[in-house]
């Protein structure tokens, strides 16, 4: 849980703040990421991006409570923060408990999420990404992971979320964080994942609902459109330009507005909803992302993976 730090005291003009029994607290609260590189930080950030949180990655943590000052002086625009801060600070990531203490001070909560892995399945994330481990130096990997294990022990003792994310999809780390961060109504609380793919590299084995859109216009043959994806707006632009997409979709939304509530009456908790054309990186993109922004213009929590985008 996150750890409310009251403090007896008047806050600075302009600081976001509540009164809780003639005491006073900020109402600015901090998620603090960390843990072993390739763990998945990057993932889980991504996550909390897809919460409306205010991300920063690898910000040095002698900032920290400066920075929290500036979120303050936001007038409430920016309470709900996720920070990634680990060892690649460098000498500056040992001030981290000390900014630590200094949020306490100030009245800020704050809590801390911990990924880590096994050694072998770091290893081999770093040799498949082919980056380096950023305590590795001209060493090997496994005794900087060893390093870093020590480095951050106090640090995990600390944490009020620990995810080993060894046997994780990115998706199934999504789900966990979602599940645990999301500030949600009761009623909906399921977890919607939209995933674009490719028939071509199969179709998702966990899908509960999938939808073949190979019959609309294919932007592959269009010379200009063909090296680019459906985040692209030219992309875009063509594949919803014709009827056909635009009566789809129509019914595509009709159809998941009407399935959405009777899921969740019967207590799903996960809905992954497969959109696949040819190769996954057009049509079920761009249809894929209208999805999802309908499901969020419901008031619902929607994610999107596209997994073969690449």
């Amino acid at each position: 849980m996150f750890r409310e730090v009251l403090k007896d005291k008047r806050t600075d003009s302009g600081v976001a703040s509540a009164v809780r029994g003639g005491l006073i607290i900020n109402t600015i609260s901090f998620v603090i990421i960390t843990g072993i590189s390739g763990a998945g930080k990057t993932e889980a950030m991504k996550a909390f991006e897809d919460l409306g949180y205010f991300c920063v990655d690898n910000l040095p943590p002698v900032l920290l409570p400066k920075f929290a000052e500036l979120c303050a002086q936001s007038e409430g625009r920016v309470n709900r923060i996720a920070l990634v801060v680990d060892i690649r600070g460098g000498g500056f990531f040992d001030s981290l408990f000390s900014s630590l203490n200094l949020l306490e001070e100030e009245g800020y909560s704050y809590e801390i999420l911990y990924l880590e892995a096994e050694d072998e399945v770091i290893i081999r994330r770093f040799k498949e990404s082919r980056r380096r481990h950023p305590l590795a130096g001209e060493g090997r990997i496994a005794d900087a992971i060893q390093e870093e294990r020590s480095r951050l022990e106090k640090l995990k003792g600390k944490a009020s979320m620990i995810i080993d994310t060894s046997d994780l999809t990115v998706r199934q780390l999504r789900e966990k964080i979602i599940g645990r961060f999301s500030q949600v109504n009761e009623g909906q609380k399921m977890i919607i994942t939209i995933v674009s793919f490719g028939f071509s590299h199969g179709v998702p084995l966990d899908a509960d609902l999938v939808f073949d859109v190979r019959f609309l216009p294919n932007p592959y043959y269009v010379d200009s459109l063909r090296e680019l994806d459906g985040n692209y707006q030219e992309v875009a632009d063509y594949v919803l330009k014709w009827p056909v997409t635009t009566r789809f979709l129509a019914k595509l939304y009709d159809f998941i507005d009407f399935l959405i509530p009777q899921y969740i009456s019967e207590g799903k908790l996960q809905l992954v909803i497969a959109i696949g054309c040819t190769g996954g990186r057009h049509r079920s993109v761009t249809i894929a992302n209208q999805l999802r922004e309908f499901i969020k213009a419901k008031g619902y929590k929607a994610l999107v993976e596209h997994r073969d985008i690449s």
